[in-house]
Formats: structure tokens, C-alpha cells, sequence
């Protein structure tokens, strides 16, 4: 094992599967000359060189379209957004052209590319850059989508997605990429659709991903203090979802609450909950409770900022919510 930062486990991720296979390049926004706008990319450049560490003007629908022509054409991309914010302006080449165009080809043409880049909030950066975006590319069948907690999980699911035939969505945080954390030395790769428990408990099945599963772990410490024992799954994909996991572990403490950060609307926990209720509603002891950001957009003051996220006092009482405490 070794101790890398996130930023330095995706940046080791990439490199990795670019010295394996020529087709894999690297394109975005100072993914190049800066070294990335997050220090994600720092020193390809350098290794791989100007064809393939690709720095481009801001035009996301652009580079996102040259993106996908590519993959259908042999290559294999990773096209970094500086944020998911901004790739709403190419999410038409993201949803209708490498979403479908397997099934529209009818399978002649696949479309093995990776999106990725930091999603949700991150501080101060106000409504328009600090939105969760895993829900509404989740809801598009043809796409994968992905959302890493820790560098180790960045690095293996990452290598996995590369390799993956299909499009991929990696979502990552800009609060995260200086996080450290043991990661596996040599080839070492995450299978897509798989979660992970990250701590087992026999009182309640917490459900989580991506920077905000951090609040679960505060919670489970506190809660474990007063005899509560939390059973934390990080679902580290969203879609295809390991549905195995959350099912087995609710039959096992009977009681669920899902942290998630992102509007209450039609969102990842409401997925969920229904799957929970359809496939394993006699195991409930009690209604299903899910954590969500408040339904605004996100605000510009710290102060207000606190009281939009979820925290883990929210899950706290959440937890005795459903433990009828």
C-alpha cells in the first residue's frame, strides 16, 4: 500500500491505462499546460505529450462531440468537465449521441469514452456551480455512472471505467482531491456495479456516496458511543446498482436511512427506496428516511450553506428517527 492524495490517485489511474493502450487519451480545460484545473493531470503532459494531454478552448459541447466521434472511431477518451456544472452545455453529446448510439447502430457502433470531473458542492461557488448531477445521468439508460469516496476506490473504479465498452460518468469532488488514503500498489481495478461495505453494523443500514458518506462515518462514530451499531454501504456506482448489497444488509438490521447530496426530487434515494419496499418491505421496522440537501439552490453564505447540506446530526437523528429513539 501506498498513501496518495484523490487527485493523485486519478492522475495515476489515467497514466497507467495510457502507457497500456495508445488509444487512451486525456482532453479538457488546462488539462495540459496547468497540469489540470485540480492538479489531476500533473506531469502527463510531460509523459505522454500534446496528442494525447490535450488542452481545449471553453466549449464543452465541442471537446464532449469530438469526444464521442472518437470512441466511435477506435479511440478510447477521457474527456475532463472542470465541472459538471458546465457540462450542461454538452450534456446533448453526453445523453443523445454517446448514451445511445450503441443501440442506434445497432451495435455497430460502441462508445468506450469517460466523462470526468468534480459534482455537487464545494464551498462557496454559489447556485450554478453547485449542483449533484448523478441522478439526472443515471436516468439515461446507455450511460454508467460513477462516484468514488476515496482515492483507493478512485484509482481502481477508474481503470475500470477506461476499460469499460460503454460510456462512463466519474464524478469526483473538488472537497476531495486532497484527501489521502491508502491505495493498492500494482494492477489493481474496482469492478463497476459493485458497493462496498465500509463498516458492518446490526441497528441500521446507512446508504450513501461520493464526499458525503464523510457525515455517515462522523455519525456512526457518535451513535456507537450511546450502543448504536451502523451498518455504512458506500454504493461507489450509482448506475448499475448493486442492489444485492442494500437488499442483504436491511434483511440483516431491518431499518434504513439514506445521506445523500442532492436536491429531495426524484433522486438516487428515491431509486432506492422503492427497490428496498418492493423487494424486502417485510424485513422494515421502520418507514425508510432519506437525507437530502434542502430543495433551494445551493446559496453563496457559509452560513446559509450549513444549514442546505446534511450533516451528521441530520443523520444522527435520522437514525434515531428509525430506531424509534
Amino acid at each position: 500500500m501506498k498513501t496518495l492524495q484523490f487527485r493523485e490517485a486519478i492522475a495515476e489511474a489515467m497514466s497507467e491505462e495510457m502507457r497500456n493502450d495508445d488509444s487512451i487519451y486525456l482532453m479538457g480545460e488546462e488539462v495540459a499546460e496547468y497540469n489540470g484545473a485540480y492538479k489531476a493531470s500533473k506531469g502527463m503532459l510531460d509523459e505522454f505529450g500534446p496528442e494525447r494531454v490535450i488542452d481545449t478552448p471553453i466549449s464543452e459541447l465541442g471537446f464532449a462531440g469530438v469526444g464521442v466521434g472518437s470512441a466511435m472511431n477506435g479511440n478510447r477518451p477521457i474527456i475532463e468537465f472542470m465541472t459538471f456544472n458546465f457540462a450542461l452545455v454538452g450534456i446533448d453529446q453526453i445523453i443523445n449521441n454517446a448514451a445511445k448510439i450503441r443501440q442506434m447502430s445497432a451495435g455497430q457502433f460502441p462508445c468506450p469514452i469517460v466523462f470526468r470531473g468534480p459534482t455537487a458542492s464545494a464551498g462557496q461557488l454559489a447556485a450554478t456551480h453547485s449542483q449533484a448531477f448523478e441522478s439526472w445521468y443515471a436516468n439515461t439508460p446507455g450511460l454508467k455512472v460513477v462516484v468514488p469516496s476515496n482515492p483507493a476506490d478512485a484509482k481502481g473504479l477508474l481503470k475500470s471505467a477506461i476499460r469499460d465498452d460503454d460510456p462512463v460518468i466519474f464524478m469526483e469532488s473538488e472537497q476531495m482531491y486532497g484527501d489521502k488514503g491508502e491505495v493498492p500498489e500494482g494492477e489493481y481495478t474496482i469492478p463497476l456495479g459493485v458497493a462496498d461495505i465500509k463498516r458492518t453494523g446490526t441497528d441500521v443500514t446507512i446508504i450513501s456516496f461520493g464526499k458525503i458518506i464523510k457525515e455517515a462515518y462522523k455519525a456512526a462514530d457518535e451513535l456507537e458511543k450511546e450502543g448504536v451499531s451502523c451498518e455504512i454501504i458506500d454504493l461507489r456506482t450509482v448506475r448499475p446498482m448493486d442492489h444485492d448489497a442494500i437488499l442483504n444488509s436491511v434483511k440483516k438490521t431491518n431499518r434504513m436511512v439514506i445521506l445523500e447530496e442532492a436536491w429531495p426530487f426524484g433522486n438516487v434515494a428515491t431509486e432506492i427506496i422503492y427497490h428496498v419496499q418492493d423487494k424486502a418491505f417485510d424485513y422494515l421496522d421502520a418507514p425508510i428516511v432519506k437525507l437530502n440537501t434542502a430543495d433551494t439552490p445551493a446559496p453563496y453564505s457559509p452560513v446559509l450553506l450549513a444549514e442546505w447540506l446534511p450533516n451528521h446530526q441530520d443523520v444522527i437523528k435520522a437514525v434515531k428517527k428509525v430506531l424509534y429513539k
